[in-house]
C-alpha cells in the first residue's frame, strides 16, 4: 500500500507547480508547418516504413506520419508493463516494497543481461528490478515484470480499460500467436505509444502517486545514443527505446523550456538491419528528435 506521506508529497508537489506557473507567460506554438516539411523529407528518404507521432503539449498541435498504423514495439512494451505492474501495486495486490527471490526457471529466458548473473535464490528489491527493466532494458526483469503484473491478459486488460484499442502484448499471451509472429513481444501505434507517456506526466495513468514514480523511472534511462542525444544533458527527458534487426523505436516526453512535447518514432520492415550506430533507423530517430528539439525547445 503506497503511504500516506507518499501521497502528500505528490499533492504538495502538484500545489507548488501550479503556484509557480501562476503569471507566467503561456510558451508561444511552434511553426508547426514548418516542422512537418522537415518531418516528411525525412520520411519519404526512409527505405522502409515509418511511423511518427508528435505533439506540443501547451498548444495541443500534432505531427503524424502513419500515426495510427500497427508497429512492433520491440522494447517499448516494457511501459504497458510498467503501467499493468504499478495497476497491481495500488490495489494493495503487489507491495512496492517487497523483497524478491530470482529463480531463474520462472523467467525461462537464454541468459544474457544483468538479472540473468545473480545466482539462484539471491534476492532484490522490486524496485530495482523495475529499474533494470526500464533503465536498463533488461529482458529477464522485464518478463518476471510482465508475471508479477498479471502476464499479458492482465495488461492487455488495462490497455483496453484505459481506452487504448491498438496497443497490446503478444509474447506470452494466450490467443495472440498469430499477432506475435507478426509484431513480436508486443504492438502499437505511434501515437497511443506517445499518449502512454502523457498519460504517466499528467497524474492520470493509475494514480498521482504511481504517475510520479512510473516518470521517474523513465526519466534514468542508460540507452541515449538515440533520440536522447539530440537533447541536452541538461534537459529532463522521459523515454524508452526498443530495437530489433528490422525496426527501431523511441518514444520520449520532453521537458522543454518552449513547452513538454512528446513523440514517437517506429521503423518497420527497414532494409538496414545492421546494429551499427549508423543504422538507418538509429539515424532518423536521431533526427526526427533534432528536429523537433529545434522547433519546439524555445520559449
Amino acid at each position: 500500500m503506497p503511504s500516506k506521506i507518499k501521497h502528500i508529497t505528490v499533492v504538495i508537489g502538484i500545489l507548488f507547480m501550479l503556484a509557480s506557473c501562476a503569471g507566467t507567460v503561456r510558451p508561444s506554438a511552434p511553426d508547426i508547418e514548418a516542422v512537418r516539411t522537415q518531418l516528411e523529407t525525412l520520411v519519404n528518404d526512409f527505405d522502409g516504413d515509418v511511423g511518427i507521432y508528435a505533439r506540443h503539449l501547451p498548444s495541443g498541435q500534432e505531427i503524424s506520419f502513419n500515426a495510427d498504423a500497427l508497429f512492433p514495439t520491440a522494447s517499448m512494451v516494457k511501459v504497458p508493463i510498467l503501467l499493468a505492474l504499478f495497476d497491481r501495486i495500488e490495489k494493495d495486490s503487489l507491495d512496492y516494497d517487497s523483497t524478491l527471490v530470482w529463480l531463474p526457471e520462472v523467467v525461462n529466458y537464454p541468459a544474457g543481461g544483468i538479472l540473468s548473473s545473480f545466482k539462484d535464490s539471491a534476492t532484490i528489491a522490486l524496485t530495482k528490478v523495475i529499474s533494470l527493466m526500464i533503465t536498463y532494458s533488461d529482458n529477464h526483469a522485464s518478463l518476471w515484470c510482465q508475471e508479477l503484473a498479471g502476464g499479458g491478459p492482465a495488461i492487455n486488460a488495462w490497455l483496453e480499460a484505459n481506452g487504448f484499442e491498438q496497443t497490446r502484448m503478444n509474447s506470452r499471451t494466450p490467443g495472440r500467436r498469430d499477432d506475435w509472429e507478426l509484431y513480436g513481444w508486443g504492438q502499437t501505434t505511434p501515437k497511443e505509444m506517445a499518449e502512454l507517456l502523457v498519460m504517466i506526466h499528467e497524474n492520470r495513468a493509475v494514480s498521482p502517486w504511481a504517475s510520479e514514480e512510473m516518470y521517474r523511472y523513465l526519466t534514468r534511462i542508460y540507452w541515449d545514443d538515440e533520440a536522447l542525444a539530440a537533447i541536452p544533458r541538461t534537459v529532463q527527458v522521459a523515454s524508452k527505446q526498443g530495437a530489433v534487426s528490422a525496426s527501431r523505436s523511441e518514444v520520449a516526453l520532453v521537458n522543454a523550456p518552449g513547452g513538454d512535447y512528446a513523440f514517437c518514432v517506429i521503423t518497420n520492415n527497414q532494409e538496414d538491419t545492421s546494429w551499427e550506430d549508423e543504422n538507418e533507423g538509429f539515424v532518423l530517430l536521431r533526427d526526427v528528435s533534432k528536429v523537433l528539439w529545434e522547433r519546439f525547445s524555445n520559449p
